[in-house]
């Protein structure tokens, strides 16, 4: 099954200010985030970003934000993101999922999301846990529920489909 890029949507979850400083490997996280979330915007894939609290929690870096092309977020109380994003992703089949925590917002979400019909996509190098093994158990239990794991550089090419386009030069100078 080939995940096709007007099926698509993409959830940007809680990269917050105050949770990004916890979380394991997150130089790494916030690089290949952002290149995940330029890529899909290059694309134009369609894309919201969540913030869990906040005022207590922070909010998205500007580097993710302006990535995205987006000035607004939604706010959410629910640890699963479900309720707010329902209507930004209907009509498409696959939801993108990248940030933070990995076992815990991102994981709900994503069973929610399956549960009522997608498919979700768990890009695995664009998520991340306070502890390594919180984040492979999360993995595993997205495995479990069916979703699509991948990593942003496999679903970014799989997105565009074929090279030698504007926008397969604009996608591979974003990942050299």
């Amino acid at each position: 099954m080939r995940i096709e890029v007007n099926d698509t949507a993409a959830i940007i979850i809680d990269y917050q200010e105050k949770l990004i400083p916890a979380m394991n490997e997150k130089r790494e996280l916030l690089e290949n985030s952002r290149t995940l979330i330029q890529g899909l915007n290059v694309l134009e894939v369609p894309m919201t970003v969540t913030q869990q609290y906040t005022k207590g929690l922070g909010g998205t870096p500007d580097c993710l934000m302006e990535a995205a092309g987006l000035t607004e977020y939604k706010e959410k109380i629910s640890f699963s993101a479900m309720d707010v994003i329902r209507e930004e992703i209907q009509g498409r089949k696959f939801v993108i999922l990248c940030g933070i925590e990995a076992h815990i917002c991102v994981l709900q979400t994503l069973i929610d999301l399956k549960a009522e019909g997608y498919i979700p996509v768990l890009v695995e190098d664009c998520i991340s846990s306070r502890t390594e093994h919180n984040k492979r158990m999360a993995v595993e239990r997205a495995k479990q529920e069916g979703a699509v794991v991948t990593t942003y550089e496999a679903l970014l090419f799989e997105l565009l489909k074929e090279a030698g386009t504007e926008t397969s030069k604009k996608i591979q100078r974003l990942i050299k």
